[in-house]
């Protein structure tokens, strides 16, 4: 099968928010505990904290992380998280039905994001709690002034603020299944409350308002406009979340849900826009994917765990190389879209959905889909070019005119890079890709990275990587000075990070 894309330096999408490459811890199955924190493992630092996991998530170069949840957050009181480890109380979290001992907490989790190299996406309870709440923890974490807050923060130990700059108003909020849910109108009118009180208490952050829990809810739109209605002049982000399954083995159809995905993105930005219109604003709402997945193998023996435990092993999907080509064709969408997404998180970071997994007391161990995210967290920062593909299209059950080929590439200015990535989707043949490349100056392929394997069922393990990626040869460069083309073969069924050196400018 033959492809062909074509790229030019002057036709782009956007330039990437470092933002973009953000990950999820919540307090939830094993993400914490026995995940990023362990004390007594051979692996923990003076803190507890997992120095093998810490290496893992520092090599995908993780730019955010969003925390303490999730469903989770709706019925946190963060005082419980704060002060004294001793004196903290073990509290039922209703959102999982296991129980939270709070030895980790805002502060311990923001000493913990320094470790990794990351930053903070706090997340307040805007379920069992309100505005006035949501204020507190702002001046808690960043008021560097004397005050109530600030100074019990200082007394438990932490003398400089720990400065967030992005926060969420509440999560899911429209689900049933979140601690005290509200209506579109109960929401908006308690974000905006929230968001007056944390802004006048640090006017320098930037605020996420709850979005739809996904495009299948039944007030997918209309929640969107009435929520937008209270927030639009106080948020700077609307949040999307979806997960995608392949519960009846269909992995053409599988491979397809990423239109889905694209389709969601350009939806909620038209209705952004439609606000935007309606209030006559110069002010441009973005969107914050910050959860993003696939999710389905553990939904079975998630069923089977005991309540009310600590720390179970809950949401631990162990994934496939199938999943690993569903979440690089999600990070393909992302990056099209970077113009209006400038900050997304994969859900969520470790045991949980994750692409890192632990053994209690063992070892930590990278999933099939760590590959993909780091490929494009380390090389797709910098500007996105358009990539219109020309290649052969199939129907599913239940999309029609998927491309075979998903591609997209960005330029790095600063490394002097062009990075191609692309996912086959034929399951049986490998793809001829002509790249035709206007307007650089000479290029030439630095490295071909493809991830596949024959069975599409292949799994990593504590024990055994199955799927890890390899290095491919034969490509090459064609051309004049005016026109490049890089001639390269994309395997069956693989994700593929292709290199490209730009030698000198192009005058």
């Amino acid at each position: 099968m033959k492809a062909k894309i074509t790229l030019h330096k002057e036709f782009s999408i956007g330039e990437t928010d470092k933002r973009l490459f953000g990950s999820f811890v919540e307090h939830l199955g094993r993400a914490i505990y026995t995940g990023i924190y362990e004390p007594g493992h051979p692996q923990a630092d003076s803190e507890g904290f997992r120095n093998d996991v810490a290496r893992l998530v520092k090599d995908l170069d993780v730019s955010i992380i969003r925390y303490p949840g999730g469903n989770f957050v709706s019925g946190y009181n963060w005082e419980d998280g704060v002060g004294d480890i001793k004196n903290r109380p073990v509290r039922l979290d209703l959102a999982w039905s296991t129980k939270e001992s709070n030895r980790i907490g805002t502060n311990e989790f923001a000493s913990w994001i320094k470790k990794v190299n990351s930053q903070m996406m706090m997340a307040v309870n805007l379920g069992t709690r309100g505005a006035r709440d949501a204020g507190n923890l702002v001046e808690y974490c960043n008021f560097s002034g004397s005050s109530f807050y600030s100074d019990l923060r200082r007394s438990h130990g932490v003398k400089q603020p720990h400065d967030i700059k992005l926060w969420c108003l509440g999560n899911e909020m429209d689900g049933p299944w979140q601690i005290c849910s509200r209506t579109a109108n109960e929401y908006g009118r308690v974000a905006a409350e929230a968001a007056k009180i944390m802004k006048w208490t640090d006017h320098s952050i930037e605020l996420v308002a709850c979005g739809s829990s996904h495009a299948g809810m039944p007030t997918f739109g209309d929640w969107e406009i009435t929520v937008l209605d209270h927030v639009y002049d106080y948020a700077e982000y609307v949040s999307l979340h979806t997960y995608f399954a392949d519960r009846e083995n269909d992995v053409p159809n599988f491979l397809g849900r990423s239109l889905e995905m694209d389709r969601f993105i350009k939806t909620v930005a038209g209705i952004c826009d439609l606000l935007k219109a309606k209030k006559k604003s110069k002010k441009t709402i973005h969107l914050s994917f910050d959860e993003w997945n696939v999710w389905y193998h553990s939904n079975e023996a998630d069923q089977k765990i005991e309540k009310w435990t600590e720390a179970p092993s809950l949401l631990e999907d162990i994934y496939t190389m199938a999943d690993a080509l569903a979440v690089g064709c999600m990070l393909i969408t992302l990056l099209k879209n970077a113009d209006r997404v400038k900050i997304a998180c994969l859900a969520q970071l470790v045991n949980v959905i994750a692409p890192i997994m632990t053994v209690p007391n063992g070892n930590a161990w990278k999933q099939t889909i760590y590959y993909p995210f780091k490929d494009v967290s380390l090389n797709g920062r910098g500007t996105v070019l358009r990539c219109p593909v020309d290649v052969d299209l199939y129907d599913s059950k239940e999309f029609s005119d998927i491309p075979y080929l998903d591609a997209v590439a960005v330029f790095n200015q600063e490394r002097n890079e062009i990075v191609i990535f692309a996912v086959n989707r034929n399951l049986n043949e490998a793809i001829e890709l002509d790249a035709l490349i206007a307007n650089f100056a000479d290029l030439e392929i630095i490295e071909h990275s493809v991830l596949c394997n024959k069975d599409l069922n292949a799994c990593n393990s504590a024990a055994e990587e199955k799927v890890k990626p390899v290095i491919q040869q034969g490509g090459k460069m064609e051309g004049n000075v005016n026109s490049k083309k890089l001639i390269s073969s994309l395997p069956a069924a693989s994700w593929n990070m292709i290199k490209l050196k730009v030698i000198g400018d192009k005058q």
